[in-house]
């Protein structure tokens, strides 16, 4: 759901002409007014507006969905499904932040920065030929804040009004004029149809195709099974400059399987086409098969800009055993991924140490000159190490060889009050034993976890995986139901109100929220609200430093591993433009080419 994502990582406004005397009228949003396409535009550099349209497109996911409603927390909602409704404005995926006219025509941002109007365009309409209106906008707005997902409640909350304005306006007026992003945030928020929900409970789940007014609209469901996609041939706003070159395919199905093993066989055997893969064993060693060999199936590897997610063991805070830094630090020593990366990875991957790493966002060395001022009066509230080095995870030579670190593991927990009895770990206080279970979806996961297990175990640490399906995992997870899990926290290039739901107190008590960790820190807080607050991408540059520093040095999370590329599979019906985004892979770009397609197919038999 790349469109619904965008709303999650976070996105940045035009806030040029500061203290000017009138309102700043833009046809799009950029941080600070640089913008790669101006007015005329005709599409976005890595679409090709003369893409053949037609064809199929069959993708995969994992374990089950019970819900076509993606914006409550009850449910898991289907793949895919963000596609079917369209948003105020788009954001352009070769620019680090920066949005387009999609729904409205025009932003203009009041002087002093406490209001925004979007204008929306006269065409603009639902896929029953309805207009969408100022009112859909303000109950959307409304409804979402009230009754959606707690992300949406940390995203909103800084918004004081709404209000039609005119036959075509809507404005937003804020509490104060420091939070930069929020404007654009709201150029992200889908329209729904106020008189289609009027009859529906908008909290519940369900399995009833709901109004869009985007490309594509839900065909058939399968319910927990599949569902299918077709694109709107009389989409409104297919002649659009964002969406020129874009959704070509005219179906898009999605298969769900157990799990990645037996997707990835299915996918050999030409049951869907396209595979975006993240197991490094896999990618080298996987795909082997007669359709490789023959060149029916295409691998490509994509590079991209992006800020890779953090990924990583987390603690549940929530949990006395982890409410110890100390403890936390030292667990992270069982960890080797030197090891893991020579005997599972293939060497394919680089560990990850920052929260917004492969990007300028990463903090390095120590805290100079600003950032040093930013983080002072917090002395003595965070650890001292933040000021002194450079946070650095635990290496090892790869050899499997440990006892180094596990040494210092031990010290660690003598410190955090924590003794060997026998050949088990216990709290010298209480006499509990340090046990805890690893929650999980992925199977493939488990090669990875094990090893850890077994180096936690000579620590005297008794450690467990559980591996449950995708409904129970989100319930669980939606709950703070877990000791430790691995969560992947995905960055943008232009943080803001997102870290709020990230690692902000408030977001550590609402159930749904993506504070999984169940990080309470005034210190994070403040940053938080700093990096939100940044006047120029200099001074955020430098908060978010100090944000990151001191999330390492919390030692939240035990940090594993990244790549700064795509791995993408397919069978080789598709085509894509030469220039590829840099932030996203860019499927909804690719096309079919029917002679390739029926190459294909009669090379498998399938036409005779």
């Amino acid at each position: 759901m790349p469109r619904m994502k965008s709303l999650v990582l976070g996105v940045v406004l035009l806030l040029a002409a500061a203290g000017a005397a009138e309102a700043v009228v833009s046809y799009g949003m950029s941080l600070y007014g640089e913008y790669k396409y101006q007015p005329g535009f005709t599409h976005f550099d890595y679409a090709d507006p003369d893409a053949l349209k037609g064809g199929t497109m069959k993708l995969s996911s994992i374990g089950s969905f019970d819900t076509l409603n993606p914006f409550v927390i009850k449910g898991v909602p289907a793949a895919g499904i963000g596609e079917i409704f369209d948003t105020l404005m788009t954001r352009s995926e070769d620019e680090p932040a920066t949005d387009y006219p999609l729904v409205a025509e025009s932003a203009d941002l009041a002087a002093d920065r406490m209001s925004v109007l979007f204008t929306l365009r006269k065409e603009a309409r639902f896929q029953d030929g309805s207009p969408i209106t100022p009112d859909d906008v303000v109950w959307t707005f409304g409804i979402l804040r009230d009754k959606g997902a707690p992300l949406y409640r940390f995203y909103y909350g800084d918004v004081t009004k709404v209000e039609k304005e005119g036959d075509r306006g809507v404005r937003f007026t804020f509490k104060s004029a420091q939070n930069r992003e929020l404007p654009a945030i709201l150029s992200e928020m889908p329209v729904l149809s106020k008189t289609y929900w009027s009859t529906r409970d908008f909290e519940k789940t369900t399995l009833d195709p709901p109004l869009g007014s985007g490309p594509y609209k839900i065909e058939s469901v399968d319910p927990g099974r599949s569902i299918t996609y077709r694109r709107v041939s009389d989409y409104w706003g297919k002649d659009l400059p964002v969406n020129k070159g874009r959704y070509n395919v005219d179906v898009i199905r999605y298969d769900y399987y157990r799990d990645s093993t037996v997707a990835l066989e299915a996918f050999k055997a030409g049951q869907y086409d396209i595979r975006q893969e993240n197991s490094s064993k896999a990618w080298a060693t996987g795909y082997d098969g007669p359709a490789l060999r023959d060149g029916l199936i295409k691998k490509e590897v994509i590079p991209n800009e992006n800020p890779v997610a953090m990924q990583g063991f987390a603690y549940n805070l929530r949990r006395p055993m982890f409410q110890d830094p100390l403890v936390r630090q030292a667990l992270a020593y069982a960890f080797d991924f030197e090891w893991s990366n020579k005997n599972l990875f293939y060497g394919a991957y680089a560990r990850t140490r920052s929260y917004f790493d492969n990007s300028e966002l990463a903090a390095t060395g120590v805290p100079q000159g600003d950032e040093l001022k930013l983080l002072e009066p917090y002395r003595g509230q965070i650890p001292d190490d933040v000021f002194t080095k450079e946070y650095d995870p635990p290496k090892y030579d790869g050899s499997g060889d440990i006892r180094s670190g596990l040494n210092q593991a031990a010290v660690l927990l003598k410190q955090a009050g924590w003794s060997f009895k026998g050949e088990q770990l216990v709290n010298d206080k209480t006499g509990q034993p340090l046990t805890f279970e690893i929650l999980n979806d992925d199977p493939q996961m488990e090669r990875i976890t094990l090893p850890f297990i077994q180096n936690l175990k000579r620590l005297g640490v008794i450690a467990t995986i559980r591996t449950v399906d995708v409904s129970q995992y989100q319930q669980r997870m939606n709950n703070f139901d877990y000791d430790m899990t691995v969560v992947v926290i995905a960055q943008s290039l232009s943080p803001g109100n997102e870290q709020r739901e990230f690692f902000g107190s408030a977001a550590a008590d609402q159930p749904g929220s993506q504070n999984q960790i169940g990080i309470k820190s005034p210190v994070i807080d403040a940053l938080i609200e700093q990096v939100i607050s940044a006047p120029t991408r200099a001074d955020l540059v430098t908060r978010v430093h100090a944000l990151d520093r001191v999330l390492q040095y919390g030692y939240y999370l035990i940090p594993q591993y990244h790549l700064a590329a795509y791995w993408v599979a397919y069978w080789d019906k598709f085509r894509h433009p030469a220039t590829t985004p840099k932030y996203a892979p860019g499927l909804e770009t690719w096309w079919v080419d029917p002679g390739a397609e029926t190459a294909i197919q009669q090379k498998q038999g399938k036409v005779k």
